[in-house]
């Protein structure tokens, strides 16, 4: 039985929003939005909301030092990240879009292991006293991925859970929904490997359903993509200690998600340019504020020409 404790809310409007946050955002964003839940006062612009390491590790399978150093490096970058939402005009007496930012706070305790988060006004009712249009799921269904595409992917098809199946979600605002920058996997073959079918055999391993996806073409073009899933079998849901042996090596790759796709393709970067270290590849990768696997696929792309 789900209890109010590892249930994660968030209104439809929400879920369809554009933005884009790393996937250690978006899981302490998702623990902040389950902690305000666990409230038993109302949640309001000044309420403060704390996520401790010990829990992070727990719910997405890291260590302790690993959950420490990502708390660390998210209070570095939450502050500034913006989604756009809907919100009432007085002047206008209608609703407009308009981008604010998730949080009006954030600080890292390090003594404690803890970051403590304020929402912001036009963020809370989108996430607390939800009674209608809203989508719910469990954290730990999407716990064990490690790609925050998939994790945006799993959302936008939970939305739509009673049909099982999306309208057409045309290419440009399906790339905004689930948090690609203008620039990043521009050519349909590297979005499709890097971003697309990473997030679909994530979720297919890892979560409650199993998902395919259509092509929506004009002509030769890919226009947009729409989805079919359905709940899987009780008990078919996986993780790496749990596959049998002929499984595990597939089971870990996907576990390691973009982690695994990044060592690798350093790998090939050291070959090509031994002077590259993990840590110019953190520096450039946050002054361009992209991943750290697009600056990897950028540099090789370059030495290569």
């Amino acid at each position: 039985m789900t209890t109010k404790k590892d249930l994660v809310v968030k209104s439809n409007q929400l879920i369809l929003a554009s933005y884009s946050l790393t996937l250690v955002e978006q899981r302490l964003i998702l623990m902040a939005i389950v902690t305000a839940r666990e409230k038993d006062t109302e949640v309001t612009a000044e309420t403060l909301l704390k996520v401790r390491a010990e829990d992070y590790a727990k719910h997405f399978n890291v260590t302790r030092q690993a959950a420490y150093m990502a708390l660390a490096e998210a209070t570095e970058t939450l502050f500034n990240r913006r989604v756009k939402v809907e919100v009432f005009d007085p002047e206008r007496d209608a609703m407009r879009p308009l981008s604010v930012r998730w949080l009006t706070g954030v600080d890292y305790d390090s003594g404690e292991g803890m970051i403590t988060v304020r929402f912001g006004l036009e963020l809370i009712p989108h996430i607390t006293r939800l009674e209608a249009s809203f989508t719910s799921y469990e954290l730990k269904q999407i716990s064990d991925l490690k790609s925050g595409y998939a994790i945006r992917l799993y959302e936008l098809l939970i939305k739509w859970r009673v049909s099982g199946k999306t309208p057409v979600m045309p290419l440009e605002s399906f790339r905004e929904q689930i948090g690609l920058l203008t620039d990043e996997y521009k050519r349909m073959g590297d979005f499709k490997k890097n971003v697309l079918d990473l997030a679909v055999q994530q979720i297919n391993l890892f979560t409650d359903i199993h998902v395919t996806y259509e092509q929506i073409k004009a002509g030769r073009t890919i226009t947009g993509f729409s989805f079919q899933f359905k709940p899987k079998d009780k008990g078919i849901v996986l993780n790496p200690e749990s596959m049998q042996i002929q499984d595990a090596d597939k089971a870990q790759r996907y576990v390691a998600g973009l982690a695994g796709m990044e060592l690798m393709l350093f790998k090939d970067l050291k070959k090509k340019s031994p002077e590259m270290t993990e840590e110019k590849i953190r520096k450039i990768a946050k002054k361009q504020n992209v991943s750290e696997l697009t600056v990897i696929q950028n540099l090789i792309d370059q030495l290569s020409e």
